[in-house]
């Protein structure tokens, strides 16, 4: 057993108690089922023969109701089966999409939205039939097989072991069948991989926008059919992969009762009298009833060959590292056991590289933002102020030195405390395709209307909100395209005003507002921070000049530091960015 194979039956293990329920059926359906071609026998050599019709209505009305039973025994299984499956398969659904929540920032920024979705859709609904009935399906077949060959032997030997000559020949055809058809499935999978993320990218709202803008919605259409086209050659590759070599297996079954009927009236021919008429119609019916559960086997033989392509894709994201681990023991930042929190935010020698080999984007920078005052990021683009921010909140660790919060290593503190204490308002605003009420009551489950409508007022969106005929309950539609960036950006700010979290990092926060929302909207981050800890990594000089502190990143190191006036007076990097323009009204892209 491999140890893959090992790793898909651990998936079963808590469910052992109703595997053992359903395996008890199918033992039960399997020795019902060889006793009929026993009472089959009787009919044709004793009942009719004697005309003993007495003996006739029992064995015929045993025959009845074990077909009865069979059948009903079937059913019962069969539901217990796909109970048993469809538990493995959302255990396996939510195992993966946990392990996925679990993964830093990192591994989110270098995949495919689309290629994620893939393997949680189209890999662990392919394994679906083989999770759900192949597991049961062997189970039954072999013991089938394994009751109708001892009733096959009971019955003849000698027609027994030429019944089962060719056997071994099948399997072995089949697992070269199996192998042939999981290297055409591992392909199939990631082209459909390919596949999804190109209808993710290209019909979302922004890419439709992008390929309309661009005049690239026809090449978009040609690049989705060539992929759609390869993959049907590919399904039809994986569904005739050993096709002929399955033909002529089953040609093999439908011709061996014809062969058994010629072997066995050549054994009476010759004066044999150990095989009657009776024997031989009730080895011919057992010889069908193995039939049909051997072509199953080889079949499910295959099915599963094809699957260990799907698992080992399921199972590659599984074992990806979680490069951001909770620590045993980690501390509650905000528990009510230790001293008020005063959100005290320092970096020391703190150094970060995106990649282990690539070049730093922060070097060795030292920063101490005193509790409840206002730093200021500032610099160019690349300079590394939007990655302090991450390393604050934790979305990314530091490759050397450490960040803290009232002393504390981040690394050290417990996911959701350091989630209550840093509240980070990004320049990419995302919202959920749901009502305003339930994406501000993201930052808070259960948050009463009374918190959202104050949230919503001191991010000057409250007016906007309750003029629309839903008001609360508006559906802001895909990634919140319903409405413009500033009321998208003011709908976050909203939700982070509603979290309340004592450490506030704001990325661009204002980035997409004009002139007199920007300023409203500042009026209310003013407030929101008073009395609390702020980094605010920004562009624009009306956000940065009264903030207590302003640092100026240059190529991953701190250039300067002092408040706006202090700044200008020097005449350094600074100067230069105001004098430039640089920071009236805006800088450039995010560093």
């Amino acid at each position: 057993m491999t140890p893959q194979t090992r790793r898909i039956g651990r998936l079963f293990v808590p469910y052992k108690r109703r595997l053992g329920a359903v395996l008890s059926l199918i033992a039960l359906s399997a020795v019902l089922g060889i006793v009929s071609p026993f009472l089959l026998r009787e009919i044709v050599d004793r009942a009719i023969p004697n005309n003993d019709m007495t003996l006739l209505a029992w064995l015929v009305g045993g025959m009845v109701f074990i077909a009865i039973a069979t059948g009903a025994l079937d059913v019962a299984q069969t539901l217990l089966s796909n109970r048993v499956g469809q538990r493995v398969m959302h255990d396996l659904r939510a195992a993966v999409y946990r392990h996925l929540q679990r993964l830093s920032l990192a591994f989110f920024t270098r995949t495919r939205t689309g290629e994620v979705q893939s393997r949680i859709a189209n890999d662990i609904g392919g394994v679906q039939n083989v999770v759900t009935s192949t597991a049961t399906s062997i189970v039954s077949n072999v013991t089938t097989v394994v009751a109708t060959v001892v009733g096959m032997l009971l019955l003849d030997w000698r027609l027994a072991i030429f019944s089962l000559g060719l056997l071994p020949f099948f399997v072995w055809l089949t697992r070269r069948v199996g192998n042939e058809r999981r290297r055409i499935t591992s392909k199939r999978q990631g082209r459909m991989a390919d596949m999804s993320a190109l209808v993710e990218e290209s019909l979302s709202v922004s890419g439709m926008l992008l390929g309309k803008t661009m005049g690239r919605s026809d090449e978009l259409a040609e690049r989705f059919s060539d992929e759609s086209e390869e993959l049907a050659d590919l399904e039809v590759r994986s569904r005739m992969a050993g096709r002929w070599r399955m033909a002529s297996v089953q040609m093999s079954f439908s011709v061996m009762p014809a062969l058994v009927y010629l072997f066995g009236g050549l054994l009476i021919a010759s004066g044999s009298n150990t095989i009657t008429i009776g024997t031989l119609v009730a080895f011919t019916t057992l010889q069908t009833r193995l039939l049909f559960p051997i072509r199953s086997l080889l079949n499910v033989g295959i099915d599963i060959q094809a699957s260990r392509a799907l698992f080992e894709r399921i199972f590659e994201y599984l074992d990806l590292p979680v490069d951001i681990a909770e620590r045993n023991g980690a501390v509650v930042l905000d528990d009510a056991g230790r001293a008020d929190l005063r959100g005290e935010v320092r970096l020391e020698a703190v150094s970060f590289a995106y990649e282990q080999d690539g070049p730093p984007t922060l070097r060795g920078v030292d920063l101490v933002v005193a509790p409840g005052t206002t730093t200021a990021i500032v610099g160019e683009t690349g300079s590394g102020k939007t990655t302090l921010g991450y390393l604050v909140a934790r979305l990314y660790d530091v490759t050397g030195g450490r960040v803290s919060i009232d002393g504390i290593d981040v690394r050290d503190a417990s996911f959701a405390s350091l989630a209550r204490t840093v509240g980070l308002v990004s320049q990419e605003t995302y919202l959920f395709h749901a009502t305003i009420a339930d994406n501000l009551r993201f930052a808070k489950p259960g948050a009463p209307d009374s918190e959202l409508v104050a949230a919503a007022r001191a991010a000057r969106i409250h007016e906007l909100i309750a003029s629309l005929p839903d008001g609360y309950d508006t559906v802001v539609g895909e990634r919140g395209y319903r409405f413009s960036g500033g009321e998208k950006q003011r709908i976050a700010i909203a939700r982070t005003i509603l979290r309340n979290p004592p450490v506030l990092v704001l990325d661009e926060a204002t980035s997409a507002l004009d002139s007199q929302t920007e300023r409203a909207v500042q009026d209310a981050l003013d407030e929101l921070a008073e009395g609390r800890t702020t980094i605010a990594i920004a562009h624009r000089l009306s956000t940065v000049r009264d903030a207590d502190e302003i640092v100026v990143l240059d190529k991953g190191h701190i250039a300067e530091r002092g408040t706006h006036e202090e700044l200008l007076s020097i005449g350094g990097r600074y100067a230069r960015l105001v004098a430039g323009g640089g920071l009236t009204p805006a800088l450039t892209a995010p560093g």
